[in-house]
């Protein structure tokens, strides 16, 4: 019934006049719980579903979405959209074009070995609440003030079909884990730790996270890193990136600046510029090992999925190669301005958002270091494990990252815990300083927010731990 619903929008569409016209079903079924220190503040449950409806006319996208599926909505839908996009093409200077691309025609899932149905809803409850009983019991000398934990299930399904032949069904199921800790201790203050764990699949995934074990461990961790955390050096010193902050570079100082609707201009009001121009492929921007690819095609990826929401098949798409800007995140409207051939970039939040260009799953690339090899040579530095805040410029250029675990290094080893190390770096500087890459690619999940009205969709950032040459330190006070 969705895709007759489809077809005929599409159909009834080029007849009024459209000469391009894409209609998307788009259902997001959520679950969600929320407890804090042990206690269940809700249980929550959302459904949204619709249909979304581009059409060009006259050289001129337009864009609608209903929340209806009956045959008479959908007709009106069209009609309203293809009138106001006509009339709006005669104020329009640039004309609107889409690119060539291969269409796809197919069905395709993320599989969840686990389902989620296969765990009652006590049973979620009882695998959280669990959480607090074994980290409150942790901190010797400090006190666990907050553990909040929200567990969260989502079912996203499509049916995305165009009147340039795409016709691609999709159900992918995702998982999520978000806690926030909060330690305090009457002398030493107070330190936080908050993470995000996701990804396409079932229940599984909680037996690969271990959070019941790994948790524990790291609240010993910071316990720890807040008594007993000094200063870091303020000389220039060798600095170990792990895995956590590199993906988050990668995805702010490559990701959203590699966006090509964003280097055009149509973020510039909404979510910034970038300091890439038009004309800068090619341009080296990092030493050799500066290799950053986004990849939806990862199987298990909170980002994952194998079509666009225009129907363009998925691949690996590599932003900075050894050093060199190499290609950007494409749609099929900026593939047409760049001459270039859409790689697929093109993704919505749900049936009320149009889809723009967006990331998926963006990493560095690994290289052959054990961590040991890292810092054996390293004789004074600084290896930060994981961030506590961040910030970065609007042309994604000028960066700041606070280490929240960070380790001091002596002569190749780890000495003990120092103390909110501020990393301070231009994007050309961080992938020029490069000159070591560890060989274990980990990823982090995250929701990366865009567009006006506001996106977020799911990704997933990453890499291996990289060493940085004399780097000059700041401490966050």
């Amino acid at each position: 019934m969705v895709e007759d619903l489809l077809i005929y929008a599409i159909d009834y569409a080029k007849e009024l006049g459209a000469t391009y016209a894409e209609a998307r079903y788009h259902k997001n079924t959520g679950e969600s719980i929320v407890a804090r220190n042990g206690s269940i503040l809700g249980i929550g449950r959302e459904v949204r579903e619709g249909i979304g409806i581009r059409v060009i006319v006259d050289g001129t996208l337009g864009f609608t979405a209903i929340n209806t599926l009956r045959r008479e909505d959908v007709k009106e839908a069209v009609e309203a959209v293809v009138q106001q996009t006509k009339h709006l093409s005669k104020t329009v200077k640039d004309r609107i074009e889409f690119a060539d691309a291969k269409m796809g025609r197919a069905r395709y899932e993320a599989i969840a070995r686990k389902p989620f149905e296969s765990m009652s809803i006590d049973e979620k409850i009882e695998m959280i609440s669990e959480l607090w009983k074994r980290v409150s019991s942790v901190p010797r000398e400090a006190k666990l003030s907050v553990l909040l934990v929200q567990y969260g299930e989502n079912l996203e399904e499509k049916v995305v079909v165009n009147s340039d032949g795409a016709f691609v069904v999709s159900r992918i199921p995702r998982i999520t884990l978000y806690y926030n800790l909060v330690l305090n201790h009457p002398v030493k203050g107070t330190i936080q730790r908050w993470e995000l764990l996701g990804a396409s699949g079932g229940l599984e995934w909680i037996n690969e996270w271990k959070l019941d074990e790994v948790l524990p461990e790291d609240t010993s961790t910071y316990e720890k890193l807040l008594l007993t955390a000094v200063t870091p050096p303020q000389d220039y010193v060798d600095v170990v990136v792990g895995s956590e902050i590199v993906g988050l570079i990668v995805h702010e100082s490559c990701g959203h600046p590699s966006e090509a609707d964003r280097i055009l201009g149509r973020e510039a009001a909404q979510a910034g510029k970038s300091f890439i121009k038009p004309g800068m492929i090619g341009e080296k921007i990092g030493s050799e090992y500066a290799t950053v690819i986004d990849d939806p095609t990862i199987p298990g990826s909170y980002g994952f999925y194998l079509y666009d929401d225009e129907g363009v098949p998925a691949r690996p798409r590599y932003l900075y190669k050894e050093g060199v800007i190499y290609e950007h995140l494409h749609n099929r409207w900026t593939a047409k301005v760049y001459g270039v051939e859409s790689n697929a970039s093109a993704r919505a939040m749900d049936y009320r958002s149009e889809p723009i260009v967006r990331m998926a799953n963006t990493y560095l690339k690994p290289g052959n270091y054990r961590f040991e090899e890292l810092i054996e040579d390293v004789k004074l530095g600084v290896y930060m494990k994981s961030y506590m805040e961040w910030n970065i410029d609007d042309e994604r250029w000028s960066q700041r990252y606070v280490g929240l675990e960070a380790y001091l290094i002596e002569n190749g080893e780890l000495k003990g815990f120092v103390k909110n190390p501020v990393l301070e770096i231009t994007t050309r500087s961080f992938y020029s300083r490069i000159d070591a890459v560890g060989r274990d690619l980990r990823f982090y999940a995250g929701t990366c927010g865009k567009g006006e009205p506001a996106q977020g969709v799911p990704v997933w950032f990453g890499g291996p731990d990289v060493r940085l040459r004399r780097i000059k330190l700041g401490v966050s006070t």
